[in-house]
């Protein structure tokens, strides 16, 4: 990997970036050469002050901060990857969703990024150059619909704002692209396979196989681990994806059954 893709040079925010997929992507940023810069609500003890914001991004006020320390601290921006997405709403389908629920999901999902941005993606317009990656889900094509409807609503919403920036700033030099994840073995999931399985009566491996099985299966037989999505994001980052805009890369193992 690092003899193919060299990010040296190359200064970066991946925001939620201190668990799971968003650790991993930080990094492999990192080893291939980039500055990178990583925001949650608290700091972890094994970062830096100078890598990481602590920022609410689901407020205006957090994500000025978040643009304020990139422009401080790393002196402008190459790459963006929006890591930041979850859901809390409860079980019960869609009228368990109160207007709170349904803000809630969109002020996590979707406003973050269209905030970001908006913050940061006229500095890059101006130097005609950068990448900006918003971090989906294959749940805006596949909603489960008795506790992810809100999620999988806001997400498909930014698959769509994605898609429309793309097309206003790419002719500007500036890549946009969407990376689409399935089930990602993190240790909340896991956590979640072992209350399922204590709940059924079974071990972890069925706690995974009720999980895979709640999505409709996935051929090949497992979820993706965080550091395959970190493989993915780093490459569209990379000079080695010069071309690439506008597109949704999906990575789930097979799970959505159509083309």
């Amino acid at each position: 990997m690092a003899n193919f893709i060299d990010l040296k040079g190359k200064r970066a925010l991946v925001t939620a970036g201190t668990k799971g997929a968003g650790a991993a992507t930080v990094d492999l940023l990192r080893q291939l050469g980039a500055t990178v810069l990583t925001t949650a609500r608290s700091r972890p003890e094994d970062l830096a002050h100078s890598e990481f914001v602590a920022a609410d991004l689901t407020t205006q006020a957090g994500c000025l901060s978040v643009a304020d320390a990139v422009r401080e601290r790393l002196g402008g921006i190459d790459i963006v990857v929006h890591m930041l997405g979850g859901s809390s709403a409860p079980a019960g389908g869609f009228q368990a969703l109160s207007d709170d629920e349904w803000r809630k999901e969109l002020d996590l999902n979707l406003f973050p990024a269209v905030r970001l941005d908006r913050l940061l993606v006229p500095d890059m317009v101006a130097r005609g150059r950068g990448v900006v990656i918003h971090v989906s889900s294959i749940q805006r094509l596949l909603p489960l619909p008795e506790a992810t409807t809100a999620y999988a609503a806001a997400k498909a919403a930014l698959s769509t704002y994605s898609k429309s920036l793309s097309k206003e700033v790419s002719p500007k030099g500036i890549r946009v692209l969407r990376v689409s994840p399935g089930w990602i073995l993190t240790e909340s999931s896991l956590h979640l396979a072992e209350r399922l399985a204590k709940e059924a009566g079974t071990d972890l491996e069925g706690g995974k196989r009720l999980i895979m099985d709640s999505l409709g299966g996935i051929p090949i037989g497992r979820p993706s681990r965080p550091d395959e999505i970190a493989s993915l994001i780093a490459f569209l980052a990379s000079d080695r994806a010069g071309t690439i805009s506008g597109v949704e890369y999906v990575i789930d193992g097979g799970t959505v059954p159509t083309v």
